[in-house]
Order: C-alpha cells, then sequence, then structure tokens
C-alpha cells in the first residue's frame, strides 16, 4: 500500500470497512475485529492509528506482526490476511488487510476444550462497531458459501402474514415471528433464513438482536 493510499483511509475514518487501533491489545480482540470484516465485507485494520485518526505509530513492528499473526492463528476456519508496514510520517502503522471471504463464517478458538465447533463465536461488521453473530446470522453466512446449496421457498400462510406484519410495524425477530404463527423459534428461525437466502427478506444486526425487514 502507498503512502498516500493509506491517507486516504485514515482521512476517511472509521466505517464497515476500517478500524483504527492505537495499539495492540488482547489476542482475541484483535481477532474479533478480523472475523467480523471476513464474515462481512473486507476490510482493512489499522494498528498504530488513534480513533481520530492520529498517526501515534507502533513501537516495533517486528512485534507487533508477531501479535497479529496470534491474533490470525485464533481464527477458524483458517484465514489468509496481507500484513504491511507503512511509514508515514516518520511512524510505522501495520495494514491487515482482510478478504471478503468465502469460508464464512470465521469463528473464535477459545481455551475452552469442551467447546463446540457451532458454539464458537462468530462476529460480523455492524457499521463502525464489530457485533456476536446470532445462530440465524452464522447460518446465513454460511449458506453464502459458492458450495452451498440453492434455495426453494414456497408462500403459504405462515409467510403470508408475516409480510402483513412487517407492512405494518416495518420489523419482526424471530420470537415476533413465532409468536405470529403460533410455531416453534427453531421453525420460525428456519423460515426466516430461507426467506433472506431467497432475497425477499434482509436480517440486521444491532447488537440487542437480529430483526428482519422486507427487502
Amino acid at each position: 500500500m502507498k503512502r498516500h493510499q493509506l491517507r486516504d483511509l485514515i482521512a476517511g475514518g472509521e466505517s464497515s470497512t476500517v478500524e483504527f487501533k492505537r495499539k495492540f491489545t488482547q489476542a482475541d480482540k484483535i481477532a474479533r475485529e478480523i472475523i467480523a470484516f471476513a464474515n462481512t465485507s473486507g476490510g482493512f485494520l489499522l494498528v498504530g492509528v488513534d480513533d481520530d485518526g492520529s498517526i501515534i505509530g507502533v513501537p516495533s513492528e517486528k512485534e507487533t506482526v508477531a501479535q497479529l499473526t496470534h491474533a490470525v492463528s485464533l481464527i477458524v476456519p483458517p484465514l489468509d490476511v496481507h500484513l504491511e508496514i507503512v511509514e508515514i510520517e516518520w511512524l510505522d502503522v501495520i495494514v491487515v488487510q482482510v478478504p471478503n471471504s468465502t469460508e464464512k463464517p470465521h469463528r473464535l478458538l477459545s481455551d475452552d476444550p469442551s467447546e463446540r465447533p457451532h458454539e464458537r463465536k462468530a462476529f460480523i461488521r455492524q457499521g463502525e462497531n464489530t457485533v456476536t453473530a446470532s445462530k440465524e446470522m452464522a447460518k446465513i453466512l454460511s449458506l453464502q458459501n459458492p458450495t452451498a446449496p440453492g434455495v426453494t421457498i414456497s408462500i403459504g400462510d405462515r409467510e403470508r402474514r408475516l409480510f402483513t406484519y412487517l407492512e405494518r410495524h416495518e420489523r419482526a425477530s424471530v420470537v415476533d415471528f413465532a409468536k405470529l404463527v403460533n410455531i416453534s423459534r427453531r421453525r420460525a428461525s428456519q423460515i426466516l433464513i430461507k426467506l433472506v437466502r431467497a432475497g425477499v427478506l434482509h436480517i440486521h444486526s444491532d447488537g440487542a438482536g437480529d430483526y428482519y425487514t422486507l427487502r
């Protein structure tokens, strides 16, 4: 990355695809940011840049790269990221370029040996924030992969009642839908996931929980 390209990224501020970190903190926290980018649309993690865009630099580029490499090792399935040291204003900034992955959802390894793979936390980018992906969101991410099977939907009474509800209230959660048509939360989740995959609904995450809207 050229210096002017880095300056342009910093000038644009933090966003759904750009995150500033003054310094390396904990490996799992950095891994969460990288996972969120990979699970959403890709992006750039800039280490050595303060929240206000001030260039701080890293005290040791070698040590920071080693720490970042360790953070990436906590991600499953494995993720290839591009690490680059860019010297700007006589200071070193580490640029972590994260791809928009085709192996979603990526998850965070924990120290709990009893944790099952599907119980590991996944993260997504919501605006300037990283939030935990719900079970529904993680399932939708997995079904976005190129090898995922196609989807077939049928529009029946349940779906029509949901559409009417959304036209009136604009949004609905899994619990709202389950109560509306008197089905289990699991069955409601399955139907909503299919409708999202078919492009009928859109799923949103705001940190407090998921909700669905008509497209």
